[in-house]
């Protein structure tokens, strides 16, 4: 039995020939279908491709801009809100898959790495890959308040089964730790674009948890 294909997967499976090649298609269509899972609200196919994409218009900053992409793929490629450990399974799932690719095994480390850096967004300040991956997975803090807002519903929907006063607790927990960085955004672009309207987003919910 044929499944339907999820909207927008089999665009973002061309994208990912486009990136490694066409003898990767079942690897891109894996993950395609992975990011189409169900029980995902925020972090499924139209956030890989938001993240793609910003990383396409912040590459020039990256040293390998394509194993920034490669870490894109991967960064969410696990995701079971009932688990913390998502950021190393998916990590651990790019080792996998992609030691059975021509990928050397420099950039395949360099690709495992920045997967789990997703798990503190808190790159180096040397650490330009790094900065590039992060910038773009948190973009979504730095939106204007209406899709901030669909944002946070998404995620408390991704954690229905979490009672309220304990989502809260940990929300919070999350946003203060966000709050407290020295820089939310770290290339100049993102910096400039969303740093600003993310600590005011990141505040007014907050507010909003502690209410």
């Amino acid at each position: 039995m044929k499944h339907a294909d999820p909207e927008g997967a089999t665009d973002v499976v061309e994208r990912w020939v486009a990136l490694a090649g066409a003898d990767t298609r079942h690897i891109g269509a894996d993950l395609a279908a992975r990011y189409a899972e169900p029980h995902r609200r925020h972090h499924g196919l139209a956030h890989l491709t938001a993240v793609l994409d910003l990383v396409d218009e912040l590459a020039a900053h990256a040293p390998d801009p394509d194993a920034v992409r490669l870490a894109a793929w991967f960064h969410d490629a696990v995701y079971d809100p009932q688990r913390a450990d998502n950021e190393a399974r998916s990590a651990r799932l790019a080792a996998r898959v992609l030691a059975d690719t021509d990928l050397s095994p420099a950039r395949l480390a360099e690709v495992v790495r920045l997967v789990e850096l997703t798990e503190t967004h808190d790159p180096d300040d040397a650490d330009a890959n790094g900065q590039v991956l992060c910038d773009a997975d948190l973009a979504i803090l730095g939106a204007d308040p209406e899709r901030y807002a669909a944002y946070t519903a998404a995620v408390r929907e991704e954690y229905a089964f979490v009672p309220e006063e304990i989502f809260r607790a940990g929300r919070a927990e999350i946003l203060r730790g966000l709050l407290d960085l020295p820089k939310i955004f770290h290339t100049p672009e993102a910096n400039a674009r969303f740093e600003a309207a993310a600590r005011r987003n990141l505040g007014t919910e907050l507010m909003l948890l502690n209410a």
